[in-house]
């Protein structure tokens, strides 16, 4: 079963469940045919949300690995909501809590929080440990991208 996400239709309010290769795209409500805009908000994924939509998604994914306790992480998360509005249609930007997904962190020898990774076609691109500035992070998906 492919990944997917619910997302709620801006203009009636239906949820409409859009694969994970088309949540960069604009698509069309099913039931008022508005437009579903691409994905302009971090998503918060569990490890099979996580695995699905790298192994589906057809543009670059920033990874926030992160913790409600985490000082700097607190800090980092509206940059990495803004860089995500920013990137819709271009990336898709992903927090993954570290608490709660440990497997997930060490995967990607996750030690320290915040710490950022850039994937695309499910391999990691670039990994960076600790605070960053959104420009800093608007570069490495950048880099991706190319």
């Amino acid at each position: 079963m492919s990944a997917s996400l619910v997302r709620d239709c801006p203009a009636c309010a239906t949820k409409n469940r859009v694969p994970a290769k088309h949540l960069h795209e604009v698509g069309k409500c099913g039931k008022c045919k508005a437009a579903l805009p691409a994905l302009s908000a971090p998503v918060d994924v569990d490890q099979a949300m996580f695995d699905g939509l790298v192994n589906e998604a057809q543009v670059p994914i920033l990874v926030d690995f992160w913790a409600a306790w985490c000082g700097p992480c607190l800090a980092a998360a509206p940059h990495v909501k803004s860089l995500a509005t920013e990137l819709a249609g271009k990336a898709l930007v992903i927090k993954v809590d570290s608490d709660k997904n440990p497997q997930l962190a060490a995967r990607y020898n996750v030690r320290g929080i915040p710490n950022f990774l850039v994937l695309k076609g499910g391999k990691v691109v670039s990994q960076h440990a600790g605070m960053a500035d959104p420009r800093e992070m608007r570069r490495w998906v950048d880099e991706a991208q190319r």
